[in-house]
């Protein structure tokens, strides 16, 4: 039996992060390929006459070809177990992508060649550095005509600050495109557009290598690439592990996931540089996955019915100290009380299997019959909790109402269990004569998937009105000022924990209301303090 701190070394965990379309999902499923977890890829287009992308199991995913929820996909490679978070890239879906950033140790960022860095692509990364985890770069698409290298990481400088390094350099790109040099290893990957899986990699001494004229024939894209390679010598940064590793240089590799071109160096140079399971902070100091031996771990995703036959739901952990053996009793920390965890499974998407044991670094599934929220901690030991999950105010808000009273029961169901998976968030209006539930989701096409999933998953048509707010701040402060608001403020509701929270149309209200009641503190989020139960 492997000694745990060999295990954890083995250990990569990390996410990918893009815009929509720049072939995220692609990447991952050829990823998978390569590790032997699927024999085949589905494609994100054309999906009526095609398999579905293997990591976009729910129904409303295959329908619209987007990703709406993170998907936990495990494979071995090469020695090492890795452990993919394939992230939602449309940004109504954000907050789902944020919250399973906290459980990777990095991230592979993917750029389309053609259009750079985009909107979601700049959200993202923020959220990456300010974690201060290194950040892989993969310009996807060179088999299309795209952008000049050089502008591409000039512009990963100018918008996003981080300085790259190119382990690999293309050779053309678009119709003309031949090549990928990999500076390290000094070894050229061709590129067959009639065959593109027929991949053949040449050793050569460096890139003044003759061979290297005889193999590509074409004198011009050469000479080019001399030139290119010569200036990245002289002007370019340097290979720094260290400034990989805090996040501050990213290195980059060049090629097509549609066509598996340069995922593979992708893959085996990515393992080699990116982290095992890393330190995290929590209320006791920081908990060292390689010197405690204590089991640990958070929640960071709540999923409900990823099993349609089953209706079940599925608490996303992530395990961050000490070893996990079915079976095992954990105190969890928000309740203060012990919880034997005895159905743990690990995931294909929505394919999953029984787990004995597992090691810091990995994600597990926990059956989960109402105990978990998201950012809950489980520990072996001393009690303690990790840092907060990041939560977003939401920025669109919908009343909502069941159209058939006799499913009213299913109806709270789905709410509730939506609620808690963090899909939307649910409050009721402050008024103890008309009381009325509104919706409040981050981004609007939130709304289809509450409307879709519900009457899916739990038979239930609901009705959603619109609300003019664009606003919730969560109020606290001295009982009297708060007396005081609760009997002049309009559109006041409380949330899902009792918490009293305001809804404003406009900033101009927001801050009027703020200028109003200055004793009061106005919170952009319900973390300000934690519920106990």
């Amino acid at each position: 039996m492997k000694l745990m701190k060999d295990e954890i070394e083995t250990r990569r965990t990390f996410a990918i992060i893009s815009h929509p379309d720049a072939g995220k999902t692609t990447l991952t499923e050829k990823l998978l390929l390569f590790g032997g977890a699927i024999r085949e890829a589905g494609t994100v287009k054309g999906r009526k006459n095609s398999k579905h992308a293997m990591s976009d199991w729910m129904e409303i995913e295959k329908q619209r070809g987007i990703s709406v929820t993170s998907s936990v996909l495990e494979f071995q490679y090469d020695g090492y177990h890795v452990n993919i978070l394939d992230t939602p890239g449309h940004e109504d879906f954000s907050e789902d992508t944020y919250r399973t950033l906290t459980a990777a140790d990095s991230a592979t960022m993917l750029i389309d060649a053609a259009k750079g860095v985009e909107a979601q692509t700049k959200k993202l990364f923020k959220v990456c550095k300010m974690r201060g985890i290194p950040i892989f770069t993969f310009m996807n698409k060179l088999d299309r005509q795209g952008r000049d290298p050089f502008e591409l990481m000039e512009e990963l400088e100018n918008l996003l600050g981080i300085r790259s390094y190119p382990v690999g350099w293309p050779i053309g790109m678009g119709q003309s495109f031949k090549a990928v040099y990999d500076r390290h290893h000094k070894k050229l990957e061709l590129y067959n557009p009639d065959n593109p899986k027929d991949i053949d990699i040449i050793s050569l001494s460096g890139p003044d290598d003759p061979k290297l004229d005889e193999v590509i024939n074409d004198e011009g894209l050469v000479a080019q690439f001399r030139e290119e390679l010569e200036l990245l010598d002289v002007a370019g940064d340097d290979f720094d592990v260290d400034l990989i590793a805090r996040g501050e240089l990213t290195p980059i590799f060049f090629g097509s996931a549609i066509s598996s071109f340069g995922v593979q160096t992708f893959l085996q140079h990515f393992l080699s540089l990116s982290p095992a399971p890393t330190v995290r902070e929590s209320t006791i100091g920081p908990i060292d996955p390689k010197t405690r031996e204590a089991f640990s771990g958070f929640i960071f995703k709540v999923q409900a019915n990823m099993n349609a036959k089953h209706r079940d739901r599925v608490a996303f952990l992530r395990i961050t100290s000490g070893r996990f053996k079915r079976g095992m009793s954990v105190k969890h920390v928000r309740t203060n009380k012990p919880l034997k965890l005895s159905q743990p499974t690990q995931f294909l998407a929505q394919n999953r299997s029984i787990v004995e044991e597992a090691c810091a670094g990995d994600i597990i599934g926990l059956f989960d019959p109402g105990t978990f929220r998201i950012g809950d901690t489980l520990v072996e030991g001393e009690a303690f909790e990790f840092d907060e999950m990041p939560h977003f105010s939401p920025e669109h808000f919908a009343a909502i109402t069941v159209k058939e009273a006799l499913k009213h029961k299913s109806y709270e169901k789905g709410l509730q269990q939506l609620t808690e998976e963090g899909a939307i968030q649910l409050f009721r209006t402050y008024n103890k004569y008309v009381e009325q539930q509104i919706v409040g989701v981050v981004g609007v096409l939130q709304f289809e998937v509450l409307e879709h999933r519900l009457k899916g998953e739990y038979n239930v048509d609901i009705q959603l009105e619109r609300q003019p707010f664009s606003f919730a701040r969560w109020i606290d402060g001295p009982s009297k000022a708060l007396a005081t608001l609760k009997e002049k403020q309009r559109n006041l509701v409380t949330d899902r924990e009792g918490r009293l929270v305001a809804l404003f149309e406009n900033e101009f209200q927001m801050r009027t209301a703020q200028d109003k009641y200055p004793e009061l503190t106005f919170y952009e989020n319900s973390f300000y303090k934690k519920s106990i139960i």
